[in-house]
């Protein structure tokens, strides 16, 4: 299951965040990538020593953790900070799976759900090409929109033929394990938020509220 953010960035943002990365130091991103990945993978990321991190996670992360739509749908138990990733003409990052566990030693993750968020739009080419049992979805947004997908896909970004393209890249440990009962829970989650706008009073307001709370409770890794 998908689900498309708009406007996680807003313009004012989307602004710093490009001049930010205009002039910074970005190195060959395969020196982040696992064994398979790097076969694959021909793009570009900020530097990890770049005192720009802190800045732009600041906006990212932010913007990101505090979207209701985002919390509703991944349960995030443990996030990941971004990459921030371009690629300019003729560069491409083949069909891979990403690594199932991620980060340093003392704070492994789980790498449940991925994220990209679109810093710009003024590129061709560079869609996210997922493989999925409908076939293969070919997903370009908006700048400032996001798209999360299963981590656990086969996927990759088509070759950019024109200008440059900029996403921020993260993953996260759902608190709810199982990707069937994490959607189940969100369809439900979503009938909830309705009934509660239209009919907070009523008991089969209140009864699918209940049945949802303690489907989350049952579920949750917490």
């Amino acid at each position: 299951m998908f689900l498309a953010i708009k406007n996680v960035l807003n313009d004012n943002q989307l602004k710093v965040i490009q001049t930010l990365l205009k002039n910074a130091e970005f190195v060959d991103g395969k020196l982040s990538a696992g064994k398979e990945a790097k076969q694959v993978k021909n793009n570009q990321e900020l530097s990890q020593n770049s005192p720009l991190h802190d800045q732009l996670n600041q906006m990212v992360m932010n913007a990101l953790l505090q979207n209701s739509e985002y919390q509703d749908f991944a349960f995030p138990l443990k996030v990941a900070t971004p990459f921030y990733a371009r690629y300019t003409q003729g560069m491409t990052y083949g069909f891979h799976v990403d690594d199932p566990v991620m980060g340093p030693m003392h704070s492994r993750y789980r790498s449940d759900l991925a994220t990209t968020i679109f810093l710009n739009d003024d590129y061709e080419g560079g869609e996210l090409c997922v493989k999925n049992t409908l076939g293969e979805q070919q997903i370009k947004l908006a700048a400032g929109d996001a798209i999360v997908y299963p981590a656990t896909t086969l996927h990759q970004v088509n070759k950019v033929t024109k200008g440059e393209r900029l996403v921020a890249v993260t993953w996260a440990q759902s608190m709810i394990k199982d990707p069937q009962k994490r959607e189940l829970v969100y369809e439900l989650g979503q009938a909830r938020n309705i009934l509660i706008d239209e009919r907070a009073d009523a008991n089969e307001t209140a009864h699918v509220s209940h049945v949802y709370a303690n489907l989350v409770r049952r579920w949750s890794e917490v």
